[in-house]
């Protein structure tokens, strides 16, 4: 179901009042049905998927916890993390690995007839299931975590279904872990206005988000991406330009909204973004971007590979990289976009003393230095995003190599200024109210204000999306992933 259909306005309303109406002891089963009820919406029989990781993860959890000794642990933890790995591979990742396969054995003349075995085993047309990469993480990091002692497992069934399968943050994150949700769903709630107020003004954000700013900036970047042979340079210049704010924003408004939701219901999910686009570094973009999947790689991925197997920086952070391209989808281009994104932060971090000195000696002021260093960080990240949004590296390094054809001004691929000019102005207003409030206090915009600023602000706030607003309901980007 998404956020934003149809559906989704009678879902939600009766999942909020029913919440409150019933007592507390059965308001897990409540929003546990709601929450299947919402992944159902897709594809019924993939919620068999979730059950079976729900299922997996909670009894091994129980049986890490009561083992008597520690290779018992590690058996029952390696098979949480094989069955969530394996359901990721099987559903994600089957056809691409064995075509990436075939591909490598045609290169030592060895061929596999690829295309017979996708038509015999249907291989191509496996459902890929909405969320998978979300909550089969968040599954895993609930396991490891009670195999390393920092939890204790959790021992009602129905509760941890619900964590797993919490309907905000299921489809498209937060990850959340274990630590943080778990003990906000078990607590009692009671009606409190100011956190409903609260919601509901990040809710409003986040449609505002998707249907006025990303959707208007997907109708450009569709057209730039769909022509990348364009002897237009600047428009496919402006394409990647505009991408850049849309991922950002189409990404943070599921977000936002997810936090609203929760916040409405008693519960505050981690802050998924930072002001991203406010970074003064590689490493600082990354420390603001997707938060919770840079924290889950750095806890379960990284920091393993640094403290246990004691390898380097360099590698442990290309491996990393590596993962979170695999974890975005199965085509190379994802890799690729986080590979050069991670030679970039190694290149960083390596030459930072060298350009420390080399600036003290040029005597150069550092705003200047700061502002051509987030400059030169801001379009490169624009580049590597191309391969994000191709369908093939192919048609990436096209559109990348048309880019560089400056000969015409021709910018204006949609044929309406209007439009153009809209997104412009949206996304500077976008990113001021960021920059004063940050992604997590736009409601103090609204809530500081007095009381007739407010309903003057709500009654704006509907006009600019019946005016702006673009209806097409288009999914959220990382639904795919």
């Amino acid at each position: 179901m998404l956020f934003n259909s149809f559906e989704f306005l009678y879902f939600l309303p009766l999942i909020i009042i029913g919440f409150y109406i019933l007592p507390q002891k059965v308001r897990w089963l409540w929003l546990l049905i709601g929450s299947y009820y919402f992944y159902m919406v897709y594809e019924p029989a993939l919620v068999l998927l979730l059950v079976a990781s729900t299922l997996v993860d909670y009894f091994c959890a129980l049986k890490i916890y009561s083992a008597k000794t520690q290779q018992i642990k590690k058996i029952f933890a390696g098979t949480s993390i094989a069955v969530n790995v394996g359901i990721l591979i099987a559903f994600k990742y089957l056809f691409f690995f064995s075509a990436s396969l075939a591909s490598i054995l045609a290169y030592f003349g060895i061929v596999i007839p690829i295309d017979e075995a996708e038509q015999s085993y249907h291989i191509s047309q496996i459902l890929l299931p909405v969320g998978i990469s979300f909550y089969t993480f968040q599954t895993m990091s609930y396991t490891i975590d009670v195999y390393r002692g920092r939890i204790k497992p959790e021992k009602h069934l129905g509760v941890f279904a619900l964590y797993v399968a919490y309907f905000p943050q299921l489809v498209a994150g937060p990850i959340e872990r274990a630590s943080r949700l778990l003990p906000q769903l078990k607590k009692k709630v009671a009606i409190n206005l100011k956190n409903i107020e609260q919601g509901l003004i990040m809710m409003a954000w986040g449609f505002f988000l998707k249907i006025v700013v990303a959707d208007r900036l997907g109708i450009y970047v569709d057209e730039a991406f769909a022509n990348p042979e364009s002897p237009h340079g600047f428009s496919l210049i402006l394409g990647a330009f505009l991408f850049c704010f849309q991922i950002y924003y189409d990404f943070s408004a599921y977000t936002t909204i997810a936090i609203g939701i929760a916040k409405v219901l008693g519960v505050d999910l981690i802050q998924n973004f930072n002001r991203p686009i406010f970074f003064t570094s590689s490493a600082d973009f990354w420390k603001r971007w997707h938060i919770s999947l840079m924290q889950w790689m750095r806890d379960y991925v990284y920091r393993p590979l640094v403290v246990n197997l004691k390898l380097k920086r360099v590698p442990a952070v290309l491996i990393v990289f590596f993962v979170v391209g695999l974890w975005h989808g199965a085509n190379w281009t994802f890799v690729v976009w986080s590979m050069l994104n991670a030679l970039l932060l190694i290149a960083e971090v390596s030459t930072n003393t060298f350009r420390s000195r080399l600036f003290k000696k040029l005597q150069i002021p550092k705003k200047i230095i700061s502002f051509l260093g987030w400059f030169f960080v801001f379009c490169y990240l624009t580049i590597t995003l191309v391969f994000f949004r191709s369908s093939s590296i192919t048609t990436a390094l096209v559109y990348l190599e048309n880019m560089c054809n400056l000969g015409s001004l021709h910018i204006n691929i949609l044929n309406n200024y209007l439009e153009l000019f809209l997104c412009l102005i949206f996304i500077g207003i976008v990113q001021l109210i960021h920059y004063y409030k940050g992604n997590n206090k736009v409601y103090e915009l609204v809530l500081e204000q007095p009381k007739h600023y407010k309903w003057i602000a709500y009654f704006g706030y509907i006009i600019i999306i019946v005016l702006f607003g673009i209806n097409r309901q288009s999914s959220f980007i990382y639904f795919q992933f």
